[in-house]
């Protein structure tokens, strides 16, 4: 009896590091291979998860949506609705470079978290929407068994996410792309069409995270706009630094290190603080991962999994 709480907890976190992979991935494509410095991650998975919620959930007659569509149509409208997204904010702001490009998606997310809160015919305002549905709970119900086969739907996803990005940053579209982060203006003296290839990987990412978004709105079956504050840009960008860019298994790896420290330093507050300071003690989980970064830049700058090694390998 015993045993059933370990596998259920197992299960949970296993599908939180699985979705907050596919959101690596996505930044990956954007910063590990094409140099795009985007800290607006937790808008695009904004409109991806209400895109989502919005297209499949039941309907609702003081909300706009609910028009109870399959989960499946749900996923790809929630990779459609952050592609365009994406496409609109990249016109736009992909012209920016670095710090300027940084700040322009970081306001973007922050209009998007304004929107969610405020715009309560759409989103459900601060109380968000509820009642999403859960691909085979009428089946299997609510418990381990659901959480193993979403678990399984989300490493599927993982792993279609993951097969795909491979065989795009193995292709010449990919080389492209660590031409342009290695240096733009000998790309385009080679007749590399800089601007088109960044707008894409920009678009490509941000469909990944649409994508997770969808994924976690349907396995917690409710989203709030306070899902989608900072601190989860902060979040995949510790991921991806710890585990390393430039290659998908340092961010998959880096998820799942950084959700763990995440998961474990979150009990221990509980544990070790008294309700009345756990709101504060909760910070301390963003300054342990700050100090985790600091140690894996000083340690291994190019992260656990960096790219070092695919180039070192070469240079052999």
């Amino acid at each position: 009896m015993e045993l059933l709480p370990v596998l259920n907890y197992l299960a949970f976190f296993l599908v939180f590091a699985g979705i907050f992979a596919v959101m690596a991935l996505g930044l990956n494509l954007q910063w590990g291979f094409c140099g795009l410095f985007n800290v607006g991650v937790a808008g695009f998975v904004a409109v991806g998860a209400y895109a989502s919620a919005l297209l499949t959930g039941p309907p609702e007659p003081e909300r706009f949506g609910g028009f109870g569509l399959p989960v499946a149509v749900g996923w790809l409208g929630a990779m459609g609705f952050s592609g365009l997204a994406a496409l609109v904010v990249g016109l736009a702001a992909l012209r920016l470079r670095e710090d300027y490009l940084a700040i322009t998606t970081f306001g973007i997310a922050v209009v998007i978290q304004l929107v969610a809160l405020n715009a309560q015919a759409l989103t459900g305002g601060p109380f968000g929407i509820q009642s999403i549905p859960k691909p085979f709970a009428d089946a299997l119900g609510t418990g381990l068994g659901w959480n193993l086969a979403y678990l399984g739907l989300v490493l599927a996803v993982l792993g279609l996410a993951w097969w795909a990005l491979e065989r795009l940053v193995a292709s010449p579209w990919g080389r492209v792309l660590r031409a342009i982060r290695e240096d733009e203006l000998a790309a385009a003296s080679l007749g590399k069409r800089a601007s088109a290839f960044r707008l894409q990987s920009f678009v490509i990412g941000c469909m990944l995270m649409g994508l997770a978004g969808a994924m976690y709105a349907h396995f917690v079956g409710y989203i709030a706009p306070e899902d989608f504050l900072p601190v989860l840009t902060f979040q995949i960008w510790a991921m991806l630094i710890v585990g390393g860019s430039g290659r998908n298994a340092g961010a998959v790896l880096g998820a799942v290190l950084v959700w763990a420290i995440w998961s474990a330093a979150g009990t221990l507050i509980r544990e070790a603080l008294p309700a009345a300071e756990q709101a504060r003690g909760a910070a301390l989980q963003v300054v342990l991962i700050g100090v985790l970064i600091a140690a894996i830049l000083v340690l291994r700058p190019r992260g656990v999994l960096g790219e070092r090694a695919t180039v070192s390998r070469h240079a052999g």
